[in-house]
């Protein structure tokens, strides 16, 4: 049947071979680990068609569009800091949000062979407006590189890396601020993700590969149209990080 033909051949619709099971286990132990003043976002599987090329240099061609002006959702860093967005011009000018959400990915780009076209990622998004001096962007390192150090199993060998793009305030604030409180590694030799990541650059490493990434953006920024507006974002693979055979702490 043509069904079962596409159902086997199709990377769009074939199964992930990741235990569901120990997805779950995993996602719920970070849940329970995430500060109380994160809220918890359950994305819809679709998003405003449109939304990954509105605020990132990505192609459209890397996101699958519907028939009905949407497309599905390829990142959920993207859909969480338009959320984001939308409740800051809500708050206070000096508020503050922090949004977390655990959703399946699809990607329409072809991936090297052992990587699915859908994958789950653990997402953060915080926004907050710029208090000047580096300080606003230091305390949302701090805050995210907590979390992901408190998630990482320790005999994966985890590793939390920076990469600061041309900001030597930020630099200074990474050195006198996010450094005491925070085990990280300077990377300074990245190039990857400079344009799509402004101001520093994040790399989570597990298991001697690559799990997550993050990075500061002007997402929310845009879309408030407010330029003091800093927008920090950080996922990991929840399938990497099962992979890895440990368990989160």
């Amino acid at each position: 049947m043509d069904l079962l033909r596409r159902w086997r051949e199709d990377r769009f619709v074939r199964p992930s071979p990741s235990d569901p099971r120990v997805l779950a286990a995993i996602e719920a132990r970070m849940w329970q680990l995430l500060p109380a003043d994160v809220e918890g976002v359950e994305l819809s599987p679709v998003v405003p068609l449109g939304t990954c090329a509105a605020v990132t240099p990505q192609s459209q061609d890397r996101v699958v569009s519907t028939v009905r002006t949407a497309e599905v959702l390829s990142d959920s860093t993207n859909a969480l800091a338009v959320e984001a967005a939308d409740r800051r011009r809500r708050q206070p000018a000096g508020g503050e949000v922090h949004l977390a959400a655990g959703h399946r990915m699809l990607r329409a780009q072809r991936f090297p062979a052992g990587f699915g076209s859908h994958f789950r990622l653990f997402a953060l998004v915080s926004s907050a407006r710029d208090t000047g001096s580096g300080t606003t962007q230091a305390r949302l390192l701090i805050r995210h590189l907590r979390f992901w150090r408190s998630v990482l199993p320790a005999g994966a060998a985890p590793r939390l890396l920076y990469t600061v793009f041309d900001s030597p305030v930020l630099r200074e604030r990474v050195e006198d601020t996010v450094r005491p409180a925070v085990p990280v590694t300077e990377q300074p030799e990245r190039g990857h993700g400079r344009g799509y990541y402004v101001e520093a650059a994040l790399r989570i490493v597990a298991g001697g590969g690559e799990i997550g990434d993050g990075g500061f953006t002007t997402w929310t920024a845009q879309i408030m149209g407010d330029a003091k507006e800093r927008c920090l974002v950080s996922c990991v693979s929840t399938e990497r990080l099962a992979a890895l055979g440990a368990q989160v702490p």
